[in-house]
């Protein structure tokens, strides 16, 4: 498998890099935009494998989409979907097959939702159940992880639904989404008394307002949303805040100055906390709680390993079931680099600081597990540590394929092997 080793990079990073779009807004708006009837355009959308993966499973559904620029897309909806002539393949694009899985339900007949070897080890079946209770048929194996079956009935009645967000809150953004198609208003109950990643169904909630869609709360465990249907929109989609993580973070670390052309007040994404935290380095917090910016632990726990103390990360159970078990691969990308670097306390993980790690790492080779967040965080070890190298670097196509030669602009450089 490839890799890419970090050869050289200034000591204070300095200059312009661009970030994509939201992947977590623009999957939510293609749905949207595709359950709408007529025409609506998406600005500044991510063009990425998942993406990719989401536009091309709406076009096999009968949705026509166009291109009319790298970043706009011009969506044809019918207030509806069609049966695909094949099973829908979704990679590892997590958004993709749970959003569409609750949405193949308004299709008339049979619908497998599937994905490749990472994706069959994400579990769903919080979603199925739901969708069975809701009198929609799904299946899934016996591993509660996909691939899924849908056996659409052509609408969805609506009513009162239940769903577990103890996985994931994307159970819950995807019963929202489709929502306002049923064919009465719908009441979404939590089963659990919170949910983590409470801002995830924010930009849920958010993209389904700027459609025209009804959603309000009397309290944080019910949901309900009017059986309005979608209007059409033109909807620019915001950049992508766990993609700004990175670039703070190695402004930070390097104590350079890095322009996004963005602010953090220009984001709505969760993840626009680790900002604020990133403030404190090198004397981070001695413990993060990560249930609502957890695309950005990583990305805090390599900056933890080079400040003055030992950090906690709580919260952060989730990250087991996401591309890969993000805690355990932490772990032993920071304990490569110096062992003793991290250890875990059940679904804790704990950083052990070190100022000095820049005189005391080891060369090593970074194992990804094909996971793009992992590769990105652990770029960052490599601006400060020599001898580090990334493998599977190509895996941050999933959302952000400009990412290295973002890093380039910056005067960083690699070599590939």
């Amino acid at each position: 498998m490839p890799t890419i080793e970090i050869l050289r990079s200034p000591l204070k990073l300095h200059g312009k890099v661009g970030v994509p779009g939201s992947k977590s807004i623009t999957n939510r708006a293609l749905l949207v935009a595709a359950l709408a009837t007529g025409k609506s355009s998406l600005s500044g959308v991510l063009v990425s494998d998942d993406t990719r993966y989401m536009v091309k499973a709406l076009t096999e559904l009968g949705v026509c989409i166009r291109f009319s620029s790298d970043t706009c897309i011009d969506i044809e909806g019918t207030g509806t979907l069609k049966q695909p002539c094949d099973s829908l393949y979704l990679g590892n694009a997590g958004t993709a097959i749970r959003f569409l899985t609750a949405a193949c339900a308004l299709v008339k007949g049979t619908v497998v939702l599937n994905g490749d070897e990472h994706m069959q080890k994400r579990p769903i079946h919080p979603l199925i159940d739901a969708l069975n209770a809701a009198g929609i048929h799904a299946t899934v194996p016996s591993s509660g992880c996909p691939p899924c079956q849908v056996h659409g009935q052509g609408s969805i009645l609506g009513g009162t639904i239940s769903v577990s967000g103890n996985l994931s809150s994307q159970f819950l953004s995807s019963l929202m989404l489709v929502a306002p198609l049923a064919k009465q208003s719908t009441t979404i109950k939590l089963a659990e008394d919170t949910i983590g990643a409470l801002g995830y169904i924010e930009i849920t909630r958010s993209v389904m307002n700027a459609f025209g869609a009804h959603v309000y709360q009397d309290d944080e465990k019910r949901f309900h949303i009017a059986n309005t249907g979608y209007n059409t929109c033109d909807f620019k989609v915001e950049p992508d805040a766990s993609a700004a993580t990175y670039f703070w973070a190695a402004e930070t670390l390097t104590g350079g100055m890095i322009d996004l052309g963005y602010s953090p007040s220009d984001f709505s994404q969760p993840d626009v906390a680790a900002h604020t935290l990133m403030q404190s380095f090198p004397s981070l917090p001695s413990c993060i709680d990560g249930a609502q910016l957890q695309d950005a632990i990583p990305t805090l726990a390599v900056l933890a390993a080079f400040g003055y103390s030992k950090v906690r990360f709580t919260g952060i159970a989730n990250l087991r079931v996401k591309e890969c078990d993000r805690i355990a691969a932490v772990h032993k990308g920071l304990n490569c680099i110096k062992p003793g670097l991290a250890t875990i306390e059940g679904d804790d993980l704990i950083v052990i600081g070190d100022p000095e790690l820049p005189t005391q790492a080891r060369p090593c080779t970074i194992d990804t597990m094909s996971d793009h967040r992992i590769a990105m965080s652990f770029a960052l070890a490599g601006l400060k540590c020599r001898g580090i190298k990334i493998l599977d670097p190509k895996c941050v196509d999933k959302t952000f394929p400009n990412y290295w030669s973002e890093l380039s602009k910056l005067g960083v450089s690699f070599s590939y092997a």
